[in-house]
């Protein structure tokens, strides 16, 4: 199997993972975890990045799911512009800048 269609398949496996522990959110909050644990356990065997769009649904902290249940999202103007999420499991508070592009 080439490099190609292992990343391929790798990322497919990534983004069904998030499907379903967003869909489980409500119902099974512990299997939502466990879905994030495997697809960062299977980007890591694989060396492959988890896309950005999910990786920051991921708690930086404690390794958990981050959804408006678990955490509350701010847009602050101290210093630079950014969104600060902060994670109602560990308390831990990422920092996303926001660029304005002037062009």
């Amino acid at each position: 199997m080439s490099n190609n269609n292992v990343r391929k398949i790798t990322i497919e496996r990534i983004q069904r993972l998030f499907r379903l522990a967003e869909q489980n959110l409500l119902v099974k909050p512990d299997l939502t975890d466990r879905y994030i644990d495997l697809a960062r356990k299977i980007a890591s065997r694989n060396r492959i990045h988890i896309p950005q769009e999910f990786k920051r649904r991921i708690c930086h902290g404690c390794k958990k799911y981050l959804s408006p249940l678990t955490s509350h999202t701010r847009i602050r103007q101290t210093r630079e512009p950014h969104i600060t999420i902060t994670c109602h499991n560990c308390g831990h508070i990422n920092r996303i800048p926001l660029r304005g592009d002037t062009t």
